[in-house]
């Protein structure tokens, strides 16, 4: 995962998972995450500490993290709290980044 930056943020078009490091649901979030981008070869998502920008979760207005927040068409398209499984979060990315199943 790489870090967020303020150009992607500017971006039309982003896949952000959001954390903070003494989550335990986060770090089990992260895993699932982590296994999607070694499956693919490449990196997906980018990653936010929410404890360090407090100004994006309040404009973007995250309830809480884990967070997987889906950008599109320069809007906010998904806010998923509950990652539930590996699949569910591929039934996302077809959804928002058909691409990564295109060979």
């Amino acid at each position: 995962m790489q870090e967020v930056t303020k150009e992607v943020l500017q971006q039309e078009r982003f896949l952000l998972y959001i954390y903070t490091p003494f989550c335990g649901t986060c770090s089990l979030a992260r895993s699932m995450l982590d296994k999607i981008e070694s499956v693919h070869g490449e990196h997906i998502f980018y990653e936010l500490n929410a404890s360090l920008n407090p100004e994006f979760m309040q404009e973007n207005k995250v309830e809480s993290v884990p967070c997987l927040l889906i950008k599109d068409g320069n809007k906010v398209k998904e806010k998923i709290y509950a990652f539930r499984s590996i699949s569910n979060i591929y039934n996302y990315l077809m959804e928002y980044k058909p691409e990564l199943f295109v060979k």
